[in-house]
């Protein structure tokens, strides 16, 4: 019975790594056009210190994506962005940096993907203080109030998609609960820390503030496309997934002067 189990919770954390993987391969060829958008650098494996996993460098053009108090007093070619990624799933953790704040500037996401439903407290063994400091946000990607009204779609409501192949869903208020309950049912959950540095004077508080509310939206947003979009990557492998992120980059580079489209930078 352990045996099963454990196969089961490896097998549910691949698939949720293979639908991590088409998810944002499919959000970044949504989201570039207009000379803004994604571009893809590197995509690549590494192996540093024991860990091995699969290594990725893109930059964000994200000048009309973010708040117009920003954009009246950035300098040309500030809002660029370089993210790096070092995907060792299930342990991930992502970069953003900016070349004209340089130090000024970073956001740090840190992922852990445990087998259950978020109920380990400091995955990420921070020290006490740090821990104190910490506002723990959780998310429910099948609570529509989560979601801003600019972004609901009923095709990516977990609330009310059930998947034809997996007959999983729809999930309803109660999902967690009965999850928890079922002990036949594998469970997941991605710890994020998030850490933001901003150093401009008189927008900092601001600035981070924003940035913050702006990942929640992210992970909701993302996180219940993955789901709804369960049907289209169910089956696939690594290889495909590879292959399909090779495609994706040579779309990128002649999309970015296309039609502008809607952004919601994906991480």
């Amino acid at each position: 019975a352990v045996l099963s189990l454990e196969f089961l919770l490896y097998s549910l954390l691949f698939q949720y790594q293979v639908g991590q993987l088409y998810s944002v391969a499919e959000a970044s060829k949504n989201e570039t056009g207009g000379g803004e958008g994604i571009e893809v650098l590197k995509n690549e494996p590494y192996e540093k210190d024991g860990e091995k996993g699969q290594y990725t460098h893109k930059i964000y053009h994200l000048k009309s994506k973010v708040p117009a108090f920003v954009r009246m007093i950035a300098p040309e070619g500030s809002l660029v962005f370089h993210e790096k990624a070092w995907n060792a799933y299930p342990y991930c953790r992502t970069s953003k940096s900016n070349e004209y704040m340089k130090d000024d500037f970073f956001i740090k996401i840190e992922t852990w993907h445990k087998p259950d439903l978020g109920t380990l407290e400091n995955v990420h063994g921070l020290d006490p203080n740090t821990w104190k400091t910490v506002e723990i946000v959780h998310i429910d990607i099948a609570d529509r109030s989560q979601v801003e009204p600019a972004d609901y779609k009923a095709d990516e409501d977990p609330a009310l998609f059930q998947s034809v192949k997996t007959k999983r869903g729809p999930l309803g208020p109660n999902w967690k609960k009965e999850l928890a309950n079922n002990p036949d049912c594998p469970q997941m959950c991605a710890y994020k820390l998030v850490t933001i540095k901003f150093k401009w004077w008189g927008l900092q508080s601001k600035v981070e503030n924003f940035i913050q509310k702006q990942e929640k939206r992210i992970f909701t947003n993302f996180h219940r496309q993955l789901f709804c979009w369960i049907d289209k990557w169910i089956d696939l492998t690594m290889e495909d997934i590879r292959r399909m992120e090779d495609e994706t980059q040579k779309e990128l580079e002649t999309e970015c002067p296309g039609e502008a489209r809607g952004f919601h930078a994906v991480i």
